[in-house]
């Protein structure tokens, strides 16, 4: 695979307090500490109901290729660090272990999504790239589901890389768009590189240069007579555009043996002028020949346009997808739940003036609840590492912040969320393909009830604290109140 982290030594993209803190754990003797540290998320983008994991592949291939270079260790000797510190950095060797919930699975607020455990150093410094490679491609991979359901059984594909914040972002962009139910992108080193399929036609550019549309339609025609879509709004859409797409269907692509494939749509009243494309293009006998839009499109304006009847095949999205231009940030962070003593995690815990920035303490695990007649979600359960509830035949569940809602559930089936990625630095996880990982994804999603589903006012699924955990968490925080 050509374009994965491997080729590219990305050590140093972190924040430079990482080291600074990794220093200073060198010097005071804490190196060899063993911390826990989870990285979760505190809100869905555009207050959706869910958002979908994606990135987990590009994270391992980092965590895989640590190392620090001689010009790495020489711009740390100029700023005073430590020289024993510096040499454990010329021999560094990454010995955390990692665990992830699989990429296409729909995750929630507050729960562990990553979770590192490992000498502080180490798990200290790869926060950075944990953060920007899960919270990037899980934003696009999120936005790109809501495109999905908005269009239902109708193809999306991704056009944004002109639009993407650099290469990186259009790449991997185009990658968990995919993940997230697009059915092919404009970005052809995906294909490449991801087996995605890369798809395109045309630019205006292309009949402008031409002495008028219909001759650069024909000459598009013979090029590609089997697989022929023609842009019709260059000029007019219902007065030229498509009775020269038609004519040029006749020329060009009928004699050969081939039916068109479609005309596309770029400006204008789409949902308008589509519902008369549709009317000329049955009348000229090509009922077959499909109908794709793009424009700035997003999944509210798709959702729109198909309520009112446009008559479109397949979306082209490209600024607002790959940018996720109505909510750009996903806002996972990666906090410290506990430190080891004497081979035991002891909880930490983060407080604060704002309810939602304090931390869940502990090593956790994640299980996810499903109903066994429906299959479906019911809820997510936050418990110590310790505890078990695969095989248990009833369960009660309770709102961590609303203690008296409670309701005790029997004939599900419990599946723990998080998976084994790194052991002591090797890793013992094989990440599945690309085709996989979307069809998994649509898979988990169906698991979701239609009102989780909702892009207005969703209903909340719960995420929620075994007693156990609960009361670890609450025993904290009255410990912390009353030495404030």
């Amino acid at each position: 695979m050509g374009n994965t982290l491997e080729s590219r030594n990305l050590t140093m993209l972190v924040d430079f307090y990482e080291m600074s803190m990794a220093n200073g754990y060198f010097t005071n003797g804490l190196k060899d500490k063993i911390a826990y540290f989870d990285m979760f998320f505190r809100k869905v983008p555009d207050n959706g109901g869910f958002a979908i994991m994606a990135g987990l592949r590009q994270l391992i291939d980092y965590l895989k290729n640590l190392k620090f270079t001689q010009k790495d260790l020489e711009l740390f000797a100029k700023k005073g660090f430590n020289d024993d510190f510096i040499d454990y950095l010329r021999n560094f060797n990454f010995s955390c272990d990692v665990w992830a919930i699989p990429e296409g699975t729909p995750i929630f607020p507050g729960e562990p999504i990553i979770t590192v455990k490992g000498p502080v150093i180490e798990a200290q410094l790869i926060e950075t790239m944990v953060l920007l490679t899960i919270n990037h491609q899980s934003l696009i991979a999120t936005k790109a589901n809501r495109l999905k359901r908005a269009a239902g059984d109708r193809m999306i594909m991704e056009f944004g890389s002109r639009r993407a914040q650099g290469y990186d972002a259009a790449i991997y962009g185009a990658r968990a768009a995919y993940i997230g139910g697009c059915d092919a992108t404009a970005c052809t080193i995906d294909e490449r590189d991801y087996g995605i399929p890369a798809v395109g036609t045309m630019a205006h550019s292309w009949i402008q240069l031409f002495g008028d549309e219909l001759e650069a339609f024909c000459a598009y025609a013979r090029q590609y007579p089997d697989n022929c879509t023609l842009l019709v709004d260059t000029y007019n859409v219902i007065k030229s555009g498509i009775p020269n797409a038609i004519e040029a269907f006749k020329r060009e692509v009928l004699p050969r043996g081939f039916r068109p494939k479609g005309i596309r749509i770029d400006s204008g009243d789409i949902t308008y002028l589509s519902k008369k494309a549709r009317k000329m293009l049955d009348e000229a006998g090509f009922p077959d020949c499909k109908i794709v839009a793009s424009n700035s499109l997003d999944e509210i304006i798709i959702r729109d346009m198909l309520i009112q009847g446009a008559q479109v095949d397949s979306f082209g999205v490209g600024e607002r997808l790959i940018t996720a231009a109505s909510a750009p940030v996903f806002g996972g962070v990666y906090k410290i739940v506990a430190v080891e003593e004497d081979g035991k995690p002891v909880p930490r815990i983060k407080l604060s003036e704002n309810v939602a920035k304090i931390t869940t303490p502990c090593a956790k695990k994640v299980y996810r609840l499903f109903d066994k007649e429906s299959g479906k979600a019911i809820a997510d359960v936050i418990t110590l590492i310790d505890e078990e509830l695969e095989g248990l035949t009833s369960y009660e569940l309770f709102d961590p912040n609303y203690t008296w809602k409670r309701k005790t559930v029997s004939n599900f089936i419990a599946k723990p969320l998080l998976v084994k990625v790194f052991d002591k630095g090797e890793c013992c996880y094989q990440s599945p393909d690309i085709k996989e990982i979307k069809a998994f994804c649509n898979e988990q999603v169906d698991t979701l009830w239609d009102e989780v589903k909702r892009f207005e006012n969703p209903h909340t699924y719960y995420v929620d604290l075994s007693q156990k955990l609960w009361e670890e968490k609450n025993s904290l925080l009255g410990e912390y109140s009353k030495k404030g």
